[in-house]
C-alpha cells in the first residue's frame, strides 16, 4: 500500500509546474481520498490518482484556474459554507469563466472543455455566484471540474494567515541557535530547496541577524536635529519570530534628517492596524548607484532564460496577407482575384490578423539589498550574490531580447529614507559601467518594501513606454524596519503588490538562494506571482510561466 501511495503521489507531483503556472502562484498536486473527488484547499490540489493522465491533467488545470480567477476568495467560500447544492451550481459556471479568464496557458485538451455559452453568463465570480443563486437550468458538471469544500478552504486559508505567535526577547532562549551557527559556520544551511519551493520546499532559517551597522552617519554641522551625528551605539535589539533584528539611534535619526531635508517622492502606506491609508507616510529617495572599484561583474549570457521569456513580451500587430484573420486584406483580396481571371493559382492568404510579432514589455527589476541579504545562504555565497546573479541574468536576457528593462536596488531607515538605487535605467544600456554599479551595491539596513514597490510601479507607469509592464521583486521577503514590523509590514507589501496589478502592471516576486520559509512568503507577497529557488540557475524553469501569470493577473485587474 505504501509504495502504490508514493507512486501515486510521484506521478501526480509532475503537474505542480503546470498548476503553478496556470494558478500564478506555487501550488502542490497529491492524491484525494479513496473516492473523492478533485479539489483544492488555496494551496494544494487533491486529484484523482486513478483516473486517466488527460482525466487528471484537466482536473488539475480546473482547480489552478479558479485559483488564478479569484473564485475562491473567501467572501464566496463563506456564501459557499454549508450549502452543496449552490456550490456546485455555482462551479458549474465559475468552472467554464475560470478557465475561459486563462486559456491561453491551458493545454489543448483542457480548452475542449469550455462551454463558452456558459463562460458568457458571468464576468467576475460574484457574478456567477448571483446566476447560481437563480433557477435557470444549467448543464451537468463535468467530473473533471470536481467539488468546492468552502469550509475546507476557509479553514486552510485561517491556518496559513494565522500571526505567529511573538516572543518575549528576555523571557527565553533558543537553544538551537548556538548549534545553527555552527552549521552555518561549516556550510551546512539546511536541506536546497526544490523548485516552486513557495508551498512545498524547505523550511528557511529561522533568525535573521543584521550583521553590518547601518548607514546613518552624523549630519553636517546644523544641518540635522540633536542627535543626528550620534554613533550607531548604544543599539537595541528586538526579537520576532523569525530571529533577532538590531536597530540604532542612528535609524531614527536617519529618518528625521531625511524629512527635514524635504526630497523624495512621498507614498501612502497601509496601516493594517487601523485597516486604512497613512497619506503621504513614506519618502522615497532616488540615487544612482556608485560603480564598484576594479573589475566590473561578467556581463552575463543569461541564455537559459531568454527562451522561457522570448514569446513573454510579444504585442499584438497587423499582418496582412493572412490565412484567416479578422477581416479582408482588400488589396490581397483585389490581387487573388486578378490572379484568377488571368489562370494563375489563386492565393486564399487574403485577410488580416492581429499576430504577436513585436516586442511589447518593460520590466523593472527591484533587488532588495537590506542588511538581511547579507546572510549566507544556500551554498557558499550569500542571499545577496545570489538574488544579484539572479537580476544580472534576467536583465542580461532581457535586453537581449528586445525588451525595455530597468535593475534599481532598495533599501531603507525608516519612513522617511526609503532608497532606490538607480544600476540601470530604462535608456541605459546594459554596459560595463552598469555591471560595475551593481557589483558595488553593497547589502545593509533595513526593507520598507511597500514603498519601494510603489516606486518602482511608478517609474514602471512613468518611464516604461509600453502598455505591458512587469514589476520583478528579488527578496528574501522580510519586510521590516522602524515601526514597519511583522504583520504591518507584510499587510502593506501585500497591498502595494495589489494597487500596482489594480492599475495593470504585472508583479512577480523571486526568492533566490535565501532558503525562505515557504509559510512566510504568502504572507508578504499575498495573491501576486511568487516563488523560492536555490540557485540562480534554477529560475529557467519557472521564470516563463510565473511571468506569464503575473501579466494576466495585471490585465485581470484593470479589466
Amino acid at each position: 500500500m505504501t509504495a502504490i501511495g508514493s507512486g501515486s503521489r510521484r506521478r501526480l507531483g509532475r503537474f505542480a509546474l503546470l498548476a503553478s503556472g496556470i494558478a500564478g502562484t506555487a501550488l502542490d498536486v497529491v492524491p484525494a481520498a479513496p473516492g473523492e473527488r478533485p479539489w483544492t484547499d488555496g494551496s494544494t490540489i487533491f486529484a484523482d490518482a486513478g483516473a486517466s493522465a488527460a482525466g487528471q491533467v484537466a482536473a488539475v488545470a480546473v482547480q489552478a484556474s479558479l485559483i488564478a480567477a479569484g473564485s475562491l476568495e473567501p467572501g464566496i467560500a463563506g456564501r459557499l459554507t454549508g450549502r452543496p447544492g449552490l456550490a456546485r451550481r455555482y462551479l458549474a459556471i465559475e468552472g467554464h469563466r475560470a478557465l475561459a479568464a486563462g486559456e491561453n496557458l491551458l493545454p489543448r485538451p483542457v480548452r475542449l472543455l469550455i462551454d463558452r455559452d456558459v463562460a458568457m453568463r458571468a464576468g467576475s465570480p460574484a457574478a456567477s455566484l448571483a446566476a447560481a443563486l437563480g433557477r435557470a437550468p444549467l448543464p451537468d458538471l463535468p467530473p473533471s471540474f470536481g467539488v468546492i469544500r468552502p469550509g475546507r478552504l476557509l479553514a486552510a486559508r485561517s491556518r496559513r494567515e494565522a500571526p505567529t505567535p511573538d516572543v518575549d526577547p528576555f523571557s527565553r532562549r533558543h537553544h538551537s541557535e548556538s548549534s545553527r551557527d555552527e552549521e552555518a559556520e561549516e556550510g551546512d544551511v539546511g536541506p536546497v530547496l526544490p523548485l516552486l519551493a513557495t508551498s512545498v520546499g524547505g523550511r528557511g532559517a529561522l533568525g535573521w541577524l543584521l550583521r553590518r551597522v547601518l548607514r546613518a552617519g552624523p549630519e553636517p554641522a546644523g544641518g540635522g536635529p540633536l542627535g543626528a551625528g550620534a554613533p550607531a551605539t548604544p543599539r537595541m535589539t528586538r526579537r520576532d519570530g523569525r530571529g533577532t533584528i538590531v536597530a540604532t539611534r542612528a535609524a531614527v535619526a536617519g529618518e528625521t534628517a531625511a524629512a527635514a531635508r524635504g526630497r523624495g517622492t512621498t507614498y501612502p502606506e497601509w496601516d493594517l492596524n487601523r485597516e486604512r491609508y497613512r497619506p503621504d507616510w513614506c519618502t522615497v529617495h532616488e540615487t544612482e548607484a556608485q560603480p564598484a572599484d576594479g573589475a566590473a561583474l561578467a556581463i552575463p549570457d543569461g541564455r537559459a532564460l531568454r527562451q522561457p521569456l522570448a514569446r513573454l513580451g510579444m504585442g499584438l500587430g497587423r499582418c496582412r496577407r493572412q490565412m484567416q484573420g479578422d477581416e479582408v486584406d482588400i488589396d490581397a483580396a483585389v490581387q487573388a482575384h486578378a490572379d484568377a481571371l488571368a489562370g494563375a493559382p489563386r492565393d486564399e492568404a487574403v485577410y488580416i490578423d492581429s499576430l504577436r510579432r513585436r516586442r511589447e514589455l518593460a520590466v523593472l527589476v527591484l533587488l532588495d539589498i537590506s542588511g538581511s541579504s547579507a546572510e549566507r545562504g544556500e551554498g557558499d555565497r550569500t542571499v545577496h550574490e545570489q538574488q544579484r546573479a539572479a537580476a544580472a541574468m534576467l536583465t542580461a536576457a532581457l535586453h537581449r531580447l528586445g525588451d525595455r528593462v530597468a535593475l534599481y536596488g532598495f533599501w531603507s531607515q525608516g519612513r522617511s529614507a526609503v532608497h532606490l538605487v538607480r544600476v540601470k535605467s530604462f535608456d541605459d544600456d546594459l554596459d560595463t559601467l552598469a555591471l560595475r554599479r551593481l557589483a558595488g551595491l553593497v547589502p545593509g539596513a533595513f526593507t520598507r518594501m511597500g514603498a519601494a514597490i510603489r516606486h518602482g510601479a511608478s517609474i514602471l507607469e512613468q518611464r516604461g513606454g509600453t502598455s505591458r509592464r512587469l514589476l520583478v521583486v528579488m527578496s528574501d521577503g522580510l519586510a521590516y524596519d522602524h515601526g514597519y514590523e511583522r504583520r504591518y509590514g507584510e499587510a502593506d507589501t501585500r497591498r502595494a503588490l495589489a494597487e500596482a496589478r489594480r492599475r495593470g502592471t504585472g508583479c512577480l516576486c523571486l526568492s533566490v538562494g535565501s532558503g525562505a520559509d515557504p509559510v512566510a512568503l504568502p504572507r508578504t507577497f499575498g495573491t501576486a506571482a511568487h516563488t523560492s529557488v536555490a540557485r540562480p540557475e534554477q529560475l529557467g524553469a519557472v521564470i516563463g510561466p510565473l511571468s506569464r501569470a503575473a501579466l494576466r493577473s495585471a490585465e485581470r485587474g484593470t479589466a
